[in-house]
């Protein structure tokens, strides 16, 4: 009789033949299991590749701006006496080379210079457009002529704080501001930090004399840079003489700039006169020849007009411009 064997499980069989051989099977199903876990991370990295490819387009290279012309004093020659001047400071407007100091440091009053601070926030918070109604005219000294009523635009208003050098101008731009006089020269002081113009401190839009209202020579200098790089401050202060009215036509107000250079000393474009007992006689200056541009801060002057032609001359007679690296 032939006995047929039993066949066997396949744990079974296979157990006989090699004990480790169900491990190689589950360790084989594990590999098969993970080919698709693969495939979704290969996945998730080239779309990670392409979205940094796209994200990363490559930023040209910056141009680099070639260095400014560099003022020399050729002479050694440096004004004297001669400049009544109590504080005085000369810069180059390109190179921002400061060319002469004399008591930069010193705080004085501003007087009527405070009005380019006063234009320089008002064209932040206004447009030229924009009509005001002048409340009253209480400001004293220094007039364009404003009429209690009337209704005039920013851009007139700052004609006359600039050109005729108004404080009711100054006044009613600074009282137009809907949260106030006082906000408005808030503004002004930000500003004045803003342009690191550190020592300096306004406490009225006009320049009045009094208490903190006070500036140093530099941070005037820096002011005038901020103000001659503005176009519309640029323009307005290099006028001789403008007629301008109310929105009307009712009212007309002739302005006639106080800067006495101006039409006078080649090459000067303004930018604004100050003066009052206590701050003696200011004058800020924009002069430009040859392509060379320089603001000139006279403070505290006997002679402001005679003082600052005397450094006009005193820099174009001493200084060159050299080109670095040649």
């Amino acid at each position: 009789m032939i006995h047929m064997a039993r066949p066997s499980s396949f744990f079974h069989y296979s157990s006989r033949k090699s004990p480790f051989l169900w491990l190689r099977f589950i360790f084989l199903i594990f590999l098969i299991l993970l080919i698709p876990l693969f495939h979704l991370v290969n996945n998730k990295k080239d779309l990670l590749i392409k979205e940094i490819s796209f994200n990363s387009t490559p930023t040209p290279p910056m141009p680099i701006p070639s260095p400014a012309p560099y003022p020399v004093n050729t002479t050694g020659v440096y004004p004297g006496d001669e400049v009544s001047a109590a504080g005085v400071v000369v810069v180059d407007v390109d190179s921002h080379v400061y060319l002469y100091k004399r008591n930069d440091d010193m705080l004085l009053s501003p007087a009527s210079t405070t009005k380019l601070m006063t234009a320089l926030v008002a064209l932040d918070v206004y447009n030229l457009e924009d009509v005001v109604t002048v409340a009253s005219v209480s400001a004293s000294g220094q007039s364009m002529g404003l009429i209690a009523g009337e209704k005039i635009t920013v851009e007139n208003l700052l004609y006359g704080a600039l050109i005729q050098s108004g404080n009711d101008a100054a006044f009613t731009l600074a009282q137009h501001y809907p949260q106030g006089g006082d906000k408005f020269i808030d503004l002004m002081n930000k500003k004045a930090q803003a342009l690191h113009m550190d020592q300096s401190y306004f406490t009225n839009p006009m320049g009045f004399d009094g208490g903190e209202h006070k500036v140093t020579p530099r941070d005037l200098s820096l002011l005038a840079l901020a103000a001659i790089q503005n176009k519309t401050i640029a323009k307005m202060v290099a006028i001789p003489q403008i007629t301008v009215s109310d929105v009307n036509h009712v009212y007309f107000h002739k302005l006639s700039n106080i800067n006495q250079l101006l039409g006078k000393i080649p090459g000067v474009g303004g930018i604004k006169t100050g003066w009052t007992e206590a701050a003696g006689e200011n004058l800020i200056t924009y002069v430009e020849r040859n392509n060379r541009k320089i603001i000139l801060v006279v403070l505290h002057s006997r002679d402001r007009f005679g003082d600052t032609i005397k450094l006009i001359d005193w820099v174009f007679d001493n200084y060159r411009w050299e080109e670095m690296g040649k």
